[in-house]
């Protein structure tokens, strides 16, 4: 297999270890997480009217997203936890460190790095303090800034464009499977990162040539 000359990285769950959507289930330890989950991101391999494919496109805030989940979660018999304490975010951007010890790896070795992020406004000053961004990565394609998010192919092939990237040697590694389903079908060569994030690492270093 010929060598990939760039890697494009999801946030949430990849460069981040946490952002999974089973963190958006976890606050509701007594209802059924495949309900929450429907309620809160609705089908995820689909880009839709949901409110959440909607904030992740910058549509809507982040205000009229939780009043939109907090009359569905309140149809479904689902009561909607206390928020946290003095205004802390729902979960902090901790790093995935063994996936961001592979960016300086990758940084070393002279290939190109992206970012492809479904993501929303109010998070960005989290997740933007957990690393240095700017002088790791060539560019960050964030969903809410562009108007579109994964899985449409178009948010792939801008973020191909901004590299100046071929599709055929460029890695995506994403925590969903239908974010990385969709990266194939643009011709690129997608990851599925598991909680345990090794597997995933070793693919990436063995593609880039990296001992």
């Amino acid at each position: 297999m010929a060598r990939i000359d760039t890697v494009i990285f999801d946030l949430g769950g990849v460069l981040a270890a946490t952002g999974r959507h089973s963190d958006f289930t976890a606050r509701f330890p007594n209802a059924d997480p495949d309900l929450v989950k429907s309620i809160l991101i609705g089908d995820y391999g689909a880009d839709s009217d949901h409110p959440w494919h909607r904030l992740e496109r910058g549509e809507i805030t982040m205000a009229e997203n939780r009043a939109l989940n907090k009359d569905a979660l309140a149809a479904a018999g689902i009561e909607v936890p206390p928020p946290p304490p003095g205004g802390a975010p729902m979960f902090r951007f901790l790093p995935n460190e063994p996936v961001v010890q592979l960016v300086h790896d990758l940084k070393a070795a002279g290939v190109r790095l992206g970012v492809l992020t479904n993501n929303v406004a109010e998070f960005r000053d989290g997740w933007r303090t957990m690393m240095d961004f700017d002088a790791l990565f060539d560019d960050v394609v964030d969903s809410h800034e562009v108007g579109m998010r994964k899985p449409n192919p178009a948010i792939y092939q801008l973020a191909l464009a901004r590299l100046g990237a071929d599709a055929g040697s460029t890695a995506f590694l994403d925590d969903v499977q239908s974010n990385v389903d969709a990266a194939d079908r643009v011709g690129m060569r997608g990851v599925l990162v598991e909680e345990d994030p090794l597997p995933a690492v070793a693919t990436v270093r063995d593609w880039a040539g990296l001992a």
